[in-house]
């Protein structure tokens, strides 16, 4: 497995061997020893699996969880294809505002590593796509939170080809520049806290 640091700090990509023949194919899109030589810990204890799917067009995002508590997710395409986009939310990480892109696929079964404090967002570019995460803590809507995906000040890299289709809560949701006059956004601080002593909330 290779492993490459995205422009925002801390966050990975992973692409796994595939491997292919007359039946279909084996792929393992986790792999302990690649990650931990990557990241420079295991993964965080997995509380929860949660799967998705979307037709071509639906855009969700750019969602992150309120720290503390605080949520790292490992995301992977299983089957289709998606526009997979971390965002550093962390106020004080060096890499604070920027963004990164990688195109997963149930094709290469690449997946990404998002430490707490970076928001996740990802658009279908097939329809059927499901996208699979492994979360360091259980879903709870009360620390769920959201930012406009289609904010200018981000200017998120969303493919023209596509016509978005947004949730009522992400087209309804706040801007960055909104989001951190309210204090919404997580301290760098505290997400790394969060990272190096992990529970299973």
């Amino acid at each position: 497995m290779k492993a490459r640091e995205l422009a925002v700090e801390g966050a990975f990509e992973f692409v796994p061997e595939v491997f292919p023949d007359h039946r279909g194919l084996f792929v393992s899109p986790f792999q302990h020893e690649a990650f931990e030589a990557a990241v420079g810990r295991p993964l965080f204890p997995v509380a929860q699996l949660s799967t998705s799917t979307s037709r071509r067009g639906v855009l969700r995002g750019v969602h992150f969880t309120r720290t503390p508590p605080g949520c790292a997710k490992y995301v992977h395409c299983a089957r289709g294809r998606v526009l997979d986009v971390v965002v550093d939310l962390r106020v004080g990480s060096p890499t604070f505002g920027r963004w990164d892109a990688v195109e997963l696929s149930g094709e290469d079964f690449r997946g990404v590593y998002l430490p707490t404090g970076v928001g996740h967002a990802f658009t279908a570019l097939e329809n059927d796509s499901a996208v699979c995460y492994l979360l360091s803590r259980g879903y709870d809507p009360a620390n769920e939170l959201a930012l406009s995906p289609v904010d200018p000040e981000l200017g998120l890299p969303w493919p023209d080809s596509v016509v978005p289709v947004l949730s009522e809560r992400d087209r309804d949701a706040v801007s960055f520049a909104g989001a951190r006059a309210a204090g919404l956004l997580p301290e760098y601080q505290e997400c790394l806290r969060s990272d190096m002593a992990p529970d299973r909330g």
